[in-house]
């Protein structure tokens, strides 16, 4: 069993208060880790000038080389993980038997984290559409069109409070340190894993290691002071969090994605092309993100459409999480399956919406201690369906019948949109549509994410802001 301590601005704290973090299926005890209270957390976010100082000490060149050898060492490493040396097949194992995530699942995880951190100079080249990041260091500087522009930094260091049930999330933070700020991070309670591995290969790529804090711990005291101490922070959750923090220009809140195919009325009729395309982005990543497609539109053949996605999806059984073909993750929180899927039949009960998924056998597979809830295909007759755009934490897809002129009223929020269709009136409709987070045009699956640009949010417009600034002499600048 290995052992986390908390970390203060780099230093291991090992506190009275322990928890256990144990398999999600046989209850054998995986990790010790130390959690803080709220009064430390606001003691230490005082100190949070100097983790920035640290890495201002350092160009931007210099700490984006040391993130790409991060990268490599996340990946690949063996790394000193608490008190233990965690090798990647290490991490893996031991993300999976805490999160009761496929095997499979977290090891691609681990490549998506590797990637961005490896390509971290591109990336941030692409979020801040080719500035200098001299001038975001400095603070100052001259583009080419002989203006000064100026970016103040808004904080120190960027607090997070962060999810257990999708390590991918993590790609949104990691940008942080080559921008020459602080992370302060509550690692989920079950996922402690990725944020302690990524501190241990920072560290060991020689990043300084004052620019961290990791204070896990399930209360919900800890998430609650990082929030009210940090100026800026990110936080994960469900549509409570994110109506909570609606407007707090201090928070950034990354919650359900809602996220959508479209057909237009022009390329439905060719639907069956797309099938495959369907079913990678409703049942990708264990259909557990945000990008994971949960409703598809069209104007007519969405019964053939929900019949065919029904027969992909409809037969796949729970797999243990080293089977290499499991795709389906556990629900670890006692309960949680069966109030998700007591809401789903809530919504069947609608006469708008038929399950396709039903003839293909229980959709609730309970394994106590823990259970399961396999993919299912609801069609709704009506664009009125108010479950029409619901969203759960495993594969169930909405196939929805709607006229394309009522589409966009209809989808409301909508984090990834596919848009099948040629007609450039829709086609300029939507890329008008300021619901739409992010748009592909075409068949791209809604989990494809082109890590070079923005998702979800602009990380530089949230730890900067643009502001005037002018010189006396020219040559200053």
């Amino acid at each position: 069993m290995i052992t986390l301590p908390a970390i203060r601005w780099g230093e291991p704290y090992e506190s009275l208060d322990v928890d256990e973090v144990n398999h999600f299926y046989t209850g054998e005890p995986i990790a010790r880790v130390h959690t803080v209270g709220a009064g430390i957390i606001r003691r230490d976010a005082k100190k949070a000038r100097h983790a920035r100082l640290a890495l201002q000490a350092m160009s931007p060149a210099e700490l984006i080389e040391k993130c790409k050898a991060a990268g490599e060492l996340f990946e690949s490493g063996t790394l000193e993980v608490g008190d233990s040396q965690q090798s990647p097949d290490d991490f893996i194992q031991q993300q999976s038997a805490t999160t009761g995530m496929p095997v499979s699942m977290c090891a691609a995880n681990v490549t998506k984290n590797a990637f961005v951190l490896k390509n971290i100079d591109q990336i941030l080249d692409c979020l801040t559409r080719g500035l200098d990041l001299n001038i975001l260091a400095r603070g100052y500087g001259e583009e080419g069109r002989g203006v000064t522009i100026s970016y103040q930094a808004q904080c120190d260091a960027l607090g997070a409070v962060l999810p257990s049930n999708s390590p991918g999330v993590h790609t949104l933070w990691l940008p942080v340190i080559a921008l020459q700020m602080g992370l302060v991070l509550k690692p989920g309670s079950s996922e402690p894993w990725t944020p302690y591995r990524v501190f241990a290969a920072m560290v060991e790529a020689g990043i300084p290691r004052e620019a961290f804090c990791l204070y896990p711990g399930a209360g919900a005291d800890i998430g609650g002071a990082i929030l009210a101490s940090c100026r800026r922070s990110m936080i994960f959750g469900g549509p409570q969090t994110v109506d909570q923090y609606a407007g707090n220009p201090k928070v950034q809140v990354h919650g359900p994605g809602f996220s959508k195919i479209v057909f237009g009325d022009d390329c439905v009729d060719d639907w069956e092309r797309h099938l495959d395309m369907m079913v990678d982005s409703v049942y990708r990543n264990g259909g557990r993100s945000c990008i994971n497609c949960s409703s598809i539109y069209a104007s007519r053949h969405t019964k053939e459409i929900a019949e065919a996605l029904a027969a992909k999806l409809g037969p796949i059984e729970v797999l243990p999480p080293d089977d290499p073909s499991a795709g389906l993750a556990a629900f670890t929180i006692e309960g949680a399956a069966e109030a998700i899927w007591k809401g789903v039949q809530r919504d069947v009960d609608n006469s708008h919406v038929t399950d396709m998924t039903a003839s293909y056998g229980d959709r609730l597979v309970e394994r106590p201690p823990v259970a399961y809830l396999r993919p299912v295909v609801l069609h709704h007759t009506s664009h009125e369906s108010e479950s029409r755009n619901k969203e759960y934490m495993f594969p169930l897809v909405n196939i929805v019948e709607c006229p394309q002129p009522k589409m966009q009223a209809a989808m409301e929020n909508t984090l990834v949109c596919s848009a099948i269709t040629e007609d450039e009136n829709f086609r300029r409709a939507l890329i008008a549509s300021t619901e739409i987070d992010r748009l592909n045009l075409g068949p791209i699956p809604t989990p494809q994410l082109d890590w070079l640009q923005p998702h979800e949010g602009n990380l530089i417009e949230f730890l900067y802001r643009s502001r005037a600034l002018q010189l006396s002499s020219p040559h200053e600048s």
